[in-house]
């Protein structure tokens, strides 16, 4: 009886390990395949749209984004409630 749970266990951990290797290559692929937006993918959607783009315009939006992303990266601090 224990080695059922012991192997289920195991079995259990195998699969975790496995799954993350997995996705972990899926997402590398997927990021190969559509990069994140850069300047001249933000330069053609600004000329799709009708504006002409200036290079400091460009710059602004880049920043912009980079701030935002990092934001979401950071972890959310939590305030202790003084007594």
């Amino acid at each position: 009886m224990i080695w059922w749970i012991i192997g289920i266990v195991v079995a259990l951990l195998a699969g975790v390990a496995l799954g993350f290797f997995i996705a972990r290559r899926y997402m590398m692929k997927y990021l190969e395949e559509n990069p994140p937006i850069n300047e001249e993918m933000l330069r053609m959607m600004m000329m799709q749209m009708g504006q002409k783009p200036s290079q400091k315009r460009i710059n602004q939006m880049m920043n912009q984004m980079n701030k935002v992303s990092e934001k979401e990266k950071k972890p959310k601090k939590v305030k202790k409630e003084k007594k």
